[in-house]
């Protein structure tokens, strides 16, 4: 089993991928583990000699901050911050997120700044490496005061508190602590706050949902050209002149994406009677790539989120500094998670219209795809289910960064939403699976009709490939079924 070294360096994306798909284990890089040790000096010796309030260490939280807090308390108010925090509500996190939230909490907490002790962090990499999955819930977090809620509840089992899901089951944490003979944490000075600051909530949603996204830009422009070359469109759109003369990077890269993938084709090739196409084909290019774009600035903000410090307050051993902020504050978060659900549910949108003319009957296909329309519907249903959930990602559109609601007394006065974008944008990416899936499914039918004529190698081996989960549709039949494999087809390429 390999090894990542968790270090100052950070995480990029491949990375990331690589850790998940290969199941690969953690441990600290000697950088991360003397960073993290001279932090927790620093932060002890700087206790020791100064008595004024420094927020969240000797102080109480939030509205409280002017409370001060004995040095003999200073570890119960960490425990009890940890309690108290952790009032999430809804659905529980996907297992997925969950191992990305502790991937994410370990790197953020390895750069030094946070002042937690080493066997805190050691601990979160033997609950990640074990598949000591933390109960969280989706619900709770303002993406303000970092993710207070769902960070609460993905390090409770670390004092023996809360649930975790381990071995397929859920159960309580104290009793897998025993299983592996460990000793809760017994937390020190601000270790509390420096485990439920930050972002990790709505990074790891951000992190799946980008990952899932290059792939779903991918499918789009492969499932597109089906599309195009079942309904008998024009190939002239995707002619690099055009692109040459109006050079959004993501425009051109679809264009040439699409050039690619035709080259062979003798469906392209032939004779048109039409001269031009409606938009949903002839103008993939442009909002294929206008996503694209979309996507490439969400990466650019997420992996400086990553890799950086987002608890308060932060110290700086070199500079014999403490420094309260708002590092914690997640509107660069949300207004990029925002953005991406505009970005996705645009690819699903001109999805569904292609859908739509592949059954309407034009260029010499048989209305809903069926040999005998009127006795069957044929794919007259799946595309209302696509239209369905085009209307629900509209909806889920509605941007959550433009919402700000006053809590803790005032004190936080602004905050950003980002958890609820992170959330919303989780169901876009999952919907535009559906309808690109939907799109594949009516696309293969089309492109049957207009046999003996080929696409090229590329789309024909992929149609090959779908058709071993997914049949022709001779007649009527149930087909949610085939929607679903559709889907799971898309997913697992």
């Amino acid at each position: 089993m390999t090894t990542h070294k968790i270090s100052l360096k950070g995480l990029d994306f491949d990375t990331i991928e690589t850790i998940l798909r290969e199941e690969m284990k953690l441990s600290l890089g000697d950088d991360a583990r003397q960073a993290i040790q001279k932090g927790r000096k620093f932060l002890d010796v700087k206790l020791k000699e100064h008595k004024e309030p420094i927020y969240g260490i000797n102080t109480g939280f939030g509205a409280l901050y002017n409370k001060s807090i004995s040095e003999k308390d200073l570890g119960k108010l960490q425990t009890n911050l940890m309690m108290s925090h952790a009032c999430g509500m809804g659905e529980i996190v996907p297992a997925e997120i969950v191992r990305l939230m502790l991937l994410l909490k370990i790197q953020g907490l390895a750069f030094g700044n946070s002042g937690v002790q080493l066997i805190t962090v050691e601990r979160l990499i033997d609950m990640f490496n074990n598949d000591v999955l933390p109960v969280v819930y989706q619900q709770g977090s303002l993406g303000a005061s970092g993710d207070l809620a769902p960070l609460a509840h993905l390090c409770l089992p670390l004092i023996g508190e809360g649930e975790v899901v381990f071995d397929g089951k859920r159960q309580a944490s104290k009793n897998v602590l025993k299983k592996f003979n460990w000793k809760p944490i017994e937390l020190q000075s601000k270790e509390g706050l420096a485990l439920l600051n930050g972002t990790q909530f709505m990074s790891a949603y951000g992190v799946y949902c980008l990952l899932r996204s290059y792939q779903l830009a991918s499918l789009a422009d492969f499932i597109g050209v089906i599309s195009l070359e079942g309904f008998d469109g024009r190939p002239e759109p995707f002619d690099k002149l055009i692109h040459k003369v109006r050079p959004h990077q993501g425009q051109s890269d679809v264009a040439e994406n699409i050039r690619n993938i035709l080259k062979g084709s003798q469906l392209i090739k032939r004779r048109k009677e039409h001269v031009q196409d409606p938009y949903s084909f002839r103008c993939i290019p442009q909002v294929h790539g206008a996503s694209r774009d979309a996507i490439n600035y969400v990466a650019n903000v997420l992996l400086t989120e990553i890799n950086s410090v987002t608890d308060n307050p932060t110290i700086f051993p070199d500079d014999d500094k403490i420094i309260s902020a708002g590092n914690f504050h997640g509107q660069p978060l949300a207004l990029a998670m925002d953005f991406l659900s505009i970005a996705l549910a645009e690819l699903g949108s001109i999805s569904e219209r292609r859908t739509y003319l592949l059954i309407s009957g034009q260029r010499g296909l048989p209305p809903f795809l069926v040999a005998n329309p009127g006795l069957n519907s044929g794919f007259m249903i799946p595309q209302y289910t696509a239209a369905s959930i085009v209307s629900q990602n509209k909806q889920l559109c509605m941007p959550a960064s433009v919402d700000s609601i006053v809590s803790s007394n005032g004190q936080e006065d602004h905050v950003s939403m980002g958890a609820n974008a992170a959330t919303k944008l989780f169901r876009v990416v999952d919907n535009v699976y559906s309808i690109l899936a939907i799109e594949l499914f009516s696309a293969s039918q089309a492109l049957e009709f207009r046999r003996p004529a080929k696409s090229s190698d590329l789309v024909e081996d992929f149609v090959a490939g779908f058709r071993k989960e997914v049949k022709f549709v001779e007649e009527d039949r149930v087909m949610y079924t085939d929607m679903q494999a559709a889907k799971e087809f898309l997913e697992a390429f």
